[in-house]
């Protein structure tokens, strides 16, 4: 691909919905009152960002934001959203991911079985397989030893093979 190709291309949007997103008509506005923390990240397009104060005195925290594709910004919980597709040539993609709080683990002298229960899953696929691939290795052994015995009998008891057979 040449230069002058490559800048359209990367500009053009996309037929098909992109996966993990939702598409934002152009012109087209929708409010987000969040249940919890998250992060508004821009997957196509561009979006007009109107935060619900209170704002600061900044112009970076006035409350209003252009995302364009691949920024993103922090919206905190019960935080009012609207979000506008600020798209000129088309619909805009946009993702939610919610952004969930650590919570401090009791320090004390319960004991946490949970930090087995992955490995001993683990454990027990990997015996069945392991049983499974020897079962399969006996029974071949198996087949290959009657074969070794039937030859060896055709071979004592003088029986003729049929053309074409080993």
């Amino acid at each position: 691909m040449n230069d002058r190709v490559l800048p359209s291309f990367l500009r053009a949007a996309p037929v098909a919905a992109l996966p993990g997103t939702w598409k934002l008509a152009r012109g087209r506005a929708i409010m987000l009152n969040p249940a919890s923390d998250g992060i508004l990240r821009v997957a196509h397009g561009r979006l007009w960002a109107t935060v619900e104060g209170p704002h600061g005195g900044t112009p970076g925290d006035s409350g209003d934001h252009v995302l364009q594709v691949g920024r993103s910004m922090f919206v905190k919980r019960g935080q009012r959203l609207v979000v506008e597709a600020w798209n000129a040539t088309g619909p805009s993609w946009f993702a939610w991911d919610p952004v969930f709080a650590c919570v401090p683990v009791a320090q004390g002298r319960r004991i946490n079985f949970a930090v087995v229960v992955q490995p001993v899953a683990d454990l027990r696929l990997a015996t069945s397989l392991a049983l499974r691939a020897l079962g399969q290795l006996a029974s071949g052994l198996g087949r290959v030893a009657w074969q070794v015995m039937a030859r060896a009998a055709d071979k004592i008891l003088g029986f003729p093979r049929a053309p074409g057979v080993p």
